[in-house]
Protein backbone atom coordinates (compact mmCIF):
# COMPACT_ATOMS: atom_id res chain seq x y z
CA UNK A 1 0.00 0.00 0.00
CA UNK A 2 1.37 3.38 -1.03
CA UNK A 3 0.69 6.79 0.44
CA UNK A 4 -0.87 8.93 -2.30
CA UNK A 5 -0.85 12.66 -1.63
CA UNK A 6 -2.95 15.00 -3.75
CA UNK A 7 -1.70 18.61 -3.64
CA UNK A 8 -4.23 21.15 -4.90
CA UNK A 9 -2.22 24.25 -5.85
CA UNK A 10 -4.07 27.51 -5.33
CA UNK A 11 -1.97 30.40 -3.96
CA UNK A 12 1.63 29.51 -4.76
CA UNK A 13 2.82 28.15 -8.10
CA UNK A 14 4.34 24.73 -8.60
CA UNK A 15 7.82 26.22 -8.99
CA UNK A 16 7.65 27.60 -5.45
CA UNK A 17 6.39 24.35 -3.91
CA UNK A 18 8.05 21.39 -5.61
CA UNK A 19 11.67 22.18 -4.65
CA UNK A 20 10.73 22.11 -0.97
CA UNK A 21 8.86 18.83 -1.32
CA UNK A 22 11.78 17.29 -3.19
CA UNK A 23 14.17 18.40 -0.44
CA UNK A 24 11.93 16.74 2.18
CA UNK A 25 11.86 13.58 0.07
CA UNK A 26 15.66 13.47 -0.06
CA UNK A 27 15.87 14.15 3.70
CA UNK A 28 13.88 10.92 4.21
CA UNK A 29 16.59 9.08 2.31
CA UNK A 30 14.33 8.47 -0.69
CA UNK A 31 15.06 8.98 -4.35
CA UNK A 32 12.40 10.66 -6.47
CA UNK A 33 11.14 10.58 -10.03
CA UNK A 34 9.27 13.64 -11.28
CA UNK A 35 7.03 12.87 -14.23
CA UNK A 36 5.94 15.84 -16.35
CA UNK A 37 3.68 16.14 -19.38
CA UNK A 38 6.16 17.41 -21.99
CA UNK A 39 9.90 17.54 -22.64
CA UNK A 40 9.72 21.34 -22.73
CA UNK A 41 8.28 21.36 -19.23
CA UNK A 42 10.91 18.86 -18.06
CA UNK A 43 13.68 21.11 -19.37
CA UNK A 44 12.14 24.18 -17.72
CA UNK A 45 11.85 22.39 -14.37
CA UNK A 46 15.43 21.15 -14.70
CA UNK A 47 16.68 24.72 -15.22
CA UNK A 48 14.52 26.02 -12.35
CA UNK A 49 15.79 23.47 -9.82
CA UNK A 50 19.39 24.56 -10.44
CA UNK A 51 18.60 28.17 -9.59
CA UNK A 52 15.51 28.15 -7.37
CA UNK A 53 17.36 29.37 -4.27
CA UNK A 54 20.82 30.89 -3.87
CA UNK A 55 21.66 29.01 -0.66
CA UNK A 56 20.49 25.57 -1.77
CA UNK A 57 21.66 22.79 -4.04
CA UNK A 58 19.09 20.23 -5.14
CA UNK A 59 20.91 17.42 -6.92
CA UNK A 60 18.87 16.17 -9.86
CA UNK A 61 19.05 15.24 -13.50
CA UNK A 62 17.00 15.17 -16.65
CA UNK A 63 16.32 11.64 -17.91
CA UNK A 64 18.39 10.83 -20.97
CA UNK A 65 17.84 7.09 -21.15
CA UNK A 66 21.45 6.25 -20.29
CA UNK A 67 23.34 4.79 -17.31
CA UNK A 68 23.52 8.20 -15.61
CA UNK A 69 19.75 8.16 -14.96
CA UNK A 70 20.22 5.46 -12.30
CA UNK A 71 22.64 7.70 -10.36
CA UNK A 72 20.29 10.67 -9.95
CA UNK A 73 18.65 11.25 -6.53
CA UNK A 74 15.91 13.20 -8.35
CA UNK A 75 15.17 12.36 -11.96
CA UNK A 76 12.88 14.45 -14.17
CA UNK A 77 11.20 12.48 -16.96
CA UNK A 78 8.30 12.32 -19.37
CA UNK A 79 8.33 8.51 -19.23
CA UNK A 80 6.69 6.02 -16.92
CA UNK A 81 9.79 4.03 -15.94
CA UNK A 82 11.72 4.26 -12.66
CA UNK A 83 15.38 4.15 -13.72
CA UNK A 84 16.80 5.54 -10.46
CA UNK A 85 14.89 3.13 -8.18
CA UNK A 86 12.85 5.96 -6.64
CA UNK A 87 10.60 5.33 -3.64
CA UNK A 88 8.61 8.50 -4.36
CA UNK A 89 7.08 9.58 -7.66
CA UNK A 90 5.81 13.09 -8.35
CA UNK A 91 3.25 13.77 -11.07
CA UNK A 92 3.05 17.37 -12.27
CA UNK A 93 2.08 19.42 -15.29
CA UNK A 94 -0.86 17.22 -16.27
CA UNK A 95 0.98 13.92 -15.83
CA UNK A 96 -1.62 11.76 -14.05
CA UNK A 97 -0.92 8.69 -11.90
CA UNK A 98 -2.64 5.51 -12.99
CA UNK A 99 -1.13 3.25 -10.34
CA UNK A 100 0.99 3.48 -7.18
CA UNK A 101 2.60 0.07 -7.69
CA UNK A 102 6.28 -0.02 -6.81
CA UNK A 103 6.36 3.21 -4.79
CA UNK A 104 6.13 4.09 -1.12
CA UNK A 105 4.67 7.49 -1.94
CA UNK A 106 2.98 9.18 -4.86
CA UNK A 107 2.68 12.98 -4.93
CA UNK A 108 0.17 14.31 -7.43
CA UNK A 109 0.20 18.08 -7.86
CA UNK A 110 -2.46 19.91 -9.86
CA UNK A 111 -3.59 23.48 -10.40
CA UNK A 112 -6.88 24.57 -8.91
CA UNK A 113 -7.03 27.24 -11.61
CA UNK A 114 -7.28 24.64 -14.39
CA UNK A 115 -10.73 22.96 -14.54
CA UNK A 116 -9.38 20.11 -16.68
CA UNK A 117 -6.61 19.39 -14.15
CA UNK A 118 -9.17 19.34 -11.31
CA UNK A 119 -11.34 16.90 -13.28
CA UNK A 120 -8.30 14.67 -13.91
CA UNK A 121 -7.48 14.74 -10.20
CA UNK A 122 -10.99 13.55 -9.35
CA UNK A 123 -10.62 10.65 -11.77
CA UNK A 124 -7.18 9.80 -10.35
CA UNK A 125 -8.62 9.83 -6.80
CA UNK A 126 -11.25 7.28 -7.78
CA UNK A 127 -8.70 5.14 -9.65
CA UNK A 128 -6.18 5.08 -6.77
CA UNK A 129 -8.39 4.87 -3.67
CA UNK A 130 -8.56 1.07 -3.57
CA UNK A 131 -5.46 -0.40 -1.92
CA UNK A 132 -3.73 2.93 -1.19
CA UNK A 133 -3.79 5.51 1.61
CA UNK A 134 -5.02 8.74 0.00
CA UNK A 135 -4.81 12.24 1.45
CA UNK A 136 -5.88 15.52 -0.08
CA UNK A 137 -4.07 18.77 0.70
CA UNK A 138 -5.36 22.16 -0.34
CA UNK A 139 -3.33 25.33 -0.35
CA UNK A 140 -4.61 28.27 1.68
CA UNK A 141 -4.18 31.87 0.48
CA UNK A 142 -1.08 32.27 2.69
CA UNK A 143 0.50 29.20 1.06
CA UNK A 144 -0.07 26.85 4.03
CA UNK A 145 -1.27 23.34 3.30
CA UNK A 146 -4.43 22.12 4.99
CA UNK A 147 -5.40 18.46 4.99
CA UNK A 148 -8.97 18.24 3.68
CA UNK A 149 -9.36 14.47 3.31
Amino acid sequence: MADVLFYHLEARPLEAVIPQLLEKTLERGWRAVVEVGTIERAEALDAHLWTWRDDSFLAHGLAKGDDQDALQPVLITTGTENPNGAACRFYIDRAVPQSADGYERIVYMFSGHDPDAVAEARLAWRALRDGNALTYWQQEQDGRWVKKA
